[in-house]
């Protein structure tokens, strides 16, 4: 009996390890999209109006009703941590811009599933992964409260809500510091 326990043990390591190298190549990828987005998007001025993103740090709307399953910073697998957050909350809710912006990135990446990142000028932009449909076209503009995505479990998760970042010149923020529960989004628009 003793020959079968080592193989499995192999296995579960050698699959651990290919989990933990395929989590840190998708975040290799985010990092060169972001990149590559940061570039095209350097000459395109913010018109939004009202007060910059960057002043308004525990005063901005959370883009679903907030249901941390994961915490930011906190450890995903071996020495990889959330860059963002992940939000419990069931497919089909509608995934909402926290601030004015300008889509910038809407379309599936490997790791993040359907992925919709926003430009809201001043080097910030945010991030609203596995989705199940995107809703907003790049070069957009949204609105605070606009239905950019719905949530679902797209980019190989095995469990559905929606995965948020905030990063500023593409470094990740902690969005417990930018977003606040009591801060309500307007109410959506029939159109929508």
């Amino acid at each position: 009996p003793g020959h079968c326990i080592g193989p499995t043990i192999n296995q579960r390591i050698g699959s651990g390890k290919q989990r933990l190298d395929s989590l840190r190549n998708d975040e290799k990828r985010l990092e060169k999209l972001l990149k590559d987005v940061g570039r095209s998007v350097a000459d395109i001025p913010s018109t939004s109006s009202g007060t910059p993103f960057g002043k308004l740090a525990n005063k901005l709307p959370w883009p679903v009703q907030r249901r941390i399953a994961a915490r930011f910073g906190s450890p995903r697998e071996g020495s990889v941590r959330w860059s963002g957050v992940l939000l419990d909350v069931p497919a089909g809710t509608p995934v909402r811009a926290i601030h004015p912006g300008r889509v910038v990135f809407a379309d599936w990446l490997r790791g993040y599933g359907l992925l919709m990142i926003v430009d809201h000028g001043g080097s910030y932009l945010t991030l609203y992964g596995q989705n199940e449909t995107l809703t907003r076209e790049v070069g957009e503009w949204v609105a605070t409260g606009d239905i950019i995505a719905r949530v679902g479990d797209s980019g190989g998760s095995d469990r559905t809500g929606l995965y948020f970042e905030i990063r500023r010149a593409g470094v990740p923020v902690n969005p417990d510091k930018w977003c606040n529960s009591r801060v309500t989004l307007p109410p959506i628009a029939s159109r929508q």
